[in-house]
């Protein structure tokens, strides 16, 4: 029997996070950061409009966990990116301050735990469009914990919450579903991640010999 090129090279499958993959993630991260600082001026543009359509932009807020997440596909990749994100908005000077990291660690487990429970095998349109729903309801749970829905009436509270859950699927989800699969076409993403089973069956088949 002939010996794979993945056993001659005496390679073993990484499912934890490498240094590389960490680096990754906080680069991503940064540059995220540096657009959430700016987009509160694009996010201001829709308060005129109509009660809380503000909240229809809230979804970039969360657009790091997901985007992250599609281009290392490993466990914990969401948190850090979100927590990381948040820590670049602080340094910007965001009178959030703890509270901003905070936020940023409950959403980034709110489209963890999506990623989880498909066993961060799947990355399909709706399973990324969950986990940016995730992070919403991850905001709304610190919301609650700071009180910040308390004078609001019903039909106030399904409104704000509704726009920003749906914000979170398509701009955190299918929107950064959509880079990533733009940043796949150049191949910059196929640096980012192992050789898979695929590539050394392929390097072990006679025809590409």
């Amino acid at each position: 029997m002939g010996t794979s090129v993945q056993e001659k090279l005496g390679v073993q499958p990484r499912k934890g996070l490498r240094l590389s993959d960490i680096l990754v993630t906080v680069l991503v991260s940064l540059v995220l950061g540096v657009i959430y600082h700016f987009w509160g001026s694009v996010y201001n543009l829709l308060k005129p409009l109509f009660f809380e359509a503000d909240e229809l932009l809230y979804g970039m807020w969360f657009a790091a966990a997901t985007l992250a997440y599609l281009l290392i596909r490993k466990p914990g990749v969401a948190i850090i990116a979100e927590v990381a994100a948040a820590h670049v908005e602080v340094l910007f000077g965001s009178g959030w301050g703890l509270t901003l990291l905070l936020y940023g660690l409950i959403q980034g487990l709110g489209a963890e735990l999506v990623f989880a429970a498909f066993r961060y095998r799947s990355t399909s349109a709706w399973t990324v469009a969950i986990a940016g729903a995730g992070a919403a309801v991850g905001s709304m749970v610190m919301d609650f914990y700071y009180s910040y829905t308390d004078d609001l009436q019903t039909w106030m509270f399904m409104a704000k919450y509704g726009m920003r859950i749906l914000s979170g699927a398509v701009i955190a989800g299918l929107l950064m579903l959509l880079l990533a699969k733009a940043l796949d076409r150049t191949g910059v993403t196929s640096l980012l991640r192992p050789a898979s089973k695929k590539d050394y069956e392929a390097l072990d088949d006679p025809r590409h010999v």
